[in-house]
């Protein structure tokens, strides 16, 4: 039987789909060029409507050009296959239809043998659904994922594809945002960083951030201080924060340097804010698959509002590095990453094995091909880990304590 391949990209971006989609025409094109493979545009909307790319030569020869850049040529969107009704209210699959029945029965008009899908957790358990409907009814299809998130929160994989450059990506994009610390007096800067349910893509970035703040000279004699320069607070979902003892420490550091710089996942203090919301009856914004809008709410505006009459701020700035960091080309670390990922995401294909290609963290971070139904989002980060610890010491921010411990308490 002649293999035919389709590809898709999913969800939000993050700095590994070109290269994702790059490597493996290249690999495929290696194993046999005359491997047909298809594009899906759109991620599971263009599935769902048989709007797909075919790769012609062109780009089969071409396709390392696909490493440099960021976003994804193919485009993404965000479709839950078994969210029927909002399907049907975009006009995707009409009253009464069954969408992975649609999708299935378009992966066989189209003649695809192999279905790969690059995306985060949303993209994976879709998949996983995919697979399992497919597998039950028999089409005999195989379905293999590759985990892109700037959240690195899949689980149980060690490391989401694309997630260090998105920190690189920030911390870039943090060296000019804090310049403007002594645009004024009493400047309060809050670096807002992706991170719904997971603080690792801040803790990362703000570690990152530092490695170049104690790289470079500094002149404090005319102004140019590494001490205003600095992260004076890193805040993640996973740990409790306390707004007044908190508002009491960097009140301090801004009368001793002038500023503050906050680095602040985009998830930290949701719930409350939520929860203010909801008392307010105010209703909340959501998304297809049930996650809160953070651009709708604003969590960086939140924090900002709390803090500027506590610190006697005079100016706040919120900054939100996350299209900027999440948009680029793949960086070495990751170049290297995708490209083992997507050598055994062929092997598996042709092999005719289903699941996510990841580091199982279950299993000694093996790189494997793990079954769909062990893959989950929010995977929590883990804000004991050592360096993450002795970043928060050097900053002179306490010590974690896990919002999970506090409510187990």
């Amino acid at each position: 039987m002649r293999e035919k391949v389709a590809l898709l990209t999913a969800g939000g971006f993050a700095p590994c789909l070109s290269t994702a989609i790059g490597n493996l025409i290249r690999l495929y094109t290696e194993r046999d060029p005359k491997i047909e493979i298809i594009a899906y545009k759109n991620g599971y909307q263009g599935m769902l409507l048989g709007d797909f790319i075919e790769v012609d030569e062109k780009v089969r020869r071409n396709a390392d050009l696909l490493t440099r850049f960021g976003g994804s040529p193919i485009g993404n969107s965000r479709v839950k296959l078994t969210n029927t009704k909002d399907l049907v209210r975009r006009g995707l699959v009409r009253p009464g239809q069954d969408p992975l029945k649609v999708a299935a029965d378009r992966l066989v008009e189209d003649g695809v043998t192999i279905l790969h899908t690059i995306g985060g957790d949303d993209t994976n358990t879709t998949a996983a659904d995919l697979a399992k409907y497919l597998a039950e009814n028999e089409y005999g299809l195989t379905v293999v994922g590759l985990p892109k998130t700037v959240d690195n929160d899949v689980i149980p994989i060690r490391q989401s594809l694309g997630a260090d450059t998105a920190a690189e990506f920030g911390a870039t994009f943090a060296q000019n945002v804090m310049s403007e610390h002594n645009a004024g007096t009493r400047v309060l800067v809050i670096h807002e960083i992706m991170g719904r349910h997971c603080g690792w893509l801040t803790a990362a970035t703000a570690k990152k951030y530092r490695e170049w703040v104690k790289s470079v000279e500094w002149l404090p004699e005319i102004g140019l201080s590494q001490k205003a320069w600095d992260v004076h607070a890193v805040y993640v979902p996973e740990a409790y924060i306390d707004l007044a003892a908190e508002a009491d420490r960097l009140k301090q550091i801004m009368d001793r340097y002038g500023n503050a710089n906050i680095f602040l996942s985009e998830g930290a203090g949701v719930a409350d804010i939520v929860s203010e919301m909801e008392r307010r009856e105010e209703e909340v914004p959501r998304d297809a698959f049930g996650h809160v809008r953070l651009e709708k709410i604003n969590p960086g505006a939140w924090f900002g509002q709390q803090f500027a009459t506590m610190l006697r701020a005079e100016k706040v700035l919120v900054q939100k590095s996350g299209y900027y960091a999440r948009s680029g080309p793949s960086n070495e670390f990751d170049l290297d990453l995708i490209s083992k990922f997507c050598e055994l995401a062929v092997e598996k294909a042709l092999e005719h094995v289903s699941g996510v290609i990841g580091q199982d963290e279950e299993n000694g971070d093996e790189l494997t091909v793990i079954a769909f139904d062990r893959i989950a989002g929010g995977k929590a980060f883990d804000v004991y880990q050592p360096w993450f610890v002795r970043m928060l010491g050097e900053i002179g921010q306490p010590a974690p304590i896990a919002v999970v411990e506090l409510e187990a308490s």
